[in-house]
């Protein structure tokens, strides 16, 4: 039994359909090709760990939607104004932020470049 989400859940984005994460990621890939925009979701996913972090630590329980709201603009620009494309957060949330923090980690890690 697989715990990735169905892509019955997720309808095509761009004509594609996508059974697994493992078949999302190399689009995701795609999508973020533009350093600026890699670079800026990286940004805003260290500053939403930061403030995730704050927030259970001072139980300032806002700073949940703060990480939130912040960690989309940031992605967002990069999409906007560098990628110009649209967030593939629009046709698969979950797939899109299971790829933010899959990228998140590679760059951190240093197997994906920005």
């Amino acid at each position: 039994m697989s715990l990735e989400p169905s892509s019955t859940i997720f309808p095509p984005m761009n004509g594609k359909t996508f059974r697994t994460f493992g078949d999302f990621y190399p689009f995701y890939l795609g999508e973020h090709a533009n350093p600026v925009c890699r670079r800026l979701h990286f940004a805003g996913t260290s500053i939403a760990v930061a403030l995730l972090f704050t927030a259970v630590v001072t139980q300032r329980w806002w700073l949940i939607a703060v990480a939130i709201v912040q960690g989309y603009a940031f992605a967002w620009v990069g999409h906007f104004f560098f990628e110009h494309n649209k967030p593939a957060t629009f046709k698969h949330p979950w797939f899109s932020l299971m790829g933010d923090w899959r990228l998140w980690w590679e760059i951190l890690t240093g197997k994906v470049r920005i």
